[in-house]
């Protein structure tokens, strides 16, 4: 009996793997394609036969090119709040969040992060669907700020530092595509700078 259970925990596993890898080679051959030769000019055929599988399988693993794109950034929202909680919990919050964001801007700084954002940037589906991952930054970071300050859920301060935040993301990154010699937190630095200023 013990040993039929291992055979289906094994088997089991394996398919998890095997899933895991398809669904990785599919984001990969897609995003290889829509940056070499355009979102809108490349097909889900295309995308499929990329990566070695049928329209129906990519099918079964996105309903969308818009989904494939996007699910390049579905840990983003993550990675801000594990960037926030892992400051120190004395630091002033304007402080604790521009940190996280320039400690996260170091890790995941790279020219393919630029250029996806370019992509989004210059496709209008892809713009409007992005705006759910910049909500769901907003609303975790409003939680990962109370709950590292001892705060409630639905305090005001943290989800006006959680707003303004993801302003200030969304305009560091238009002006890192304007001006690719310059890192993405320069207009950072300078965004939290005035609102310290004008908050004075």
């Amino acid at each position: 009996m013990q040993e039929v259970q291992n055979e289906k925990h094994a088997d089991a596993g394996l398919r998890q793997r095997k899933r895991a890898a398809t669904h990785a080679r599919i984001q990969a051959e897609a995003m290889r394609l829509f940056l070499a030769n355009g979102f809108e000019p490349t097909t889900l055929d295309e995308v499929a036969a990329a990566a070695g599988v049928s329209r129906r399988t990519l099918l079964n693993y996105f309903g969308s090119k818009e989904e494939i794109v996007f699910s390049t950034k579905a840990d983003f929202p993550r990675w801000v709040a594990d960037a926030v909680a892992a400051r120190p919990a004395d630091e002033p919050m304007l402080d604790m969040v521009e940190n996280a964001l320039f400690d996260l801007a170091d890790r995941h700084r790279s020219q393919e992060a630029r250029a996806v954002a370019a992509l989004i940037a210059a496709t209008p589906s892809l713009r409007a669907g992005d705006q759910a991952k910049y909500e769901a930054v907003e609303r975790l970071l409003a939680l990962t700020l109370a709950a590292r300050k001892g705060l409630p859920d639905d305090d005001v301060a943290c989800r006006v530092v959680a707003g303004a935040t993801v302003s200030i993301i969304k305009q560091s990154m238009d002006a890192w595509l304007a001006n690719p010699d310059l890192p993405p937190e320069t207009f950072g630095r300078k965004a939290f700078a005035a609102l310290r200023r004008v908050a004075g």
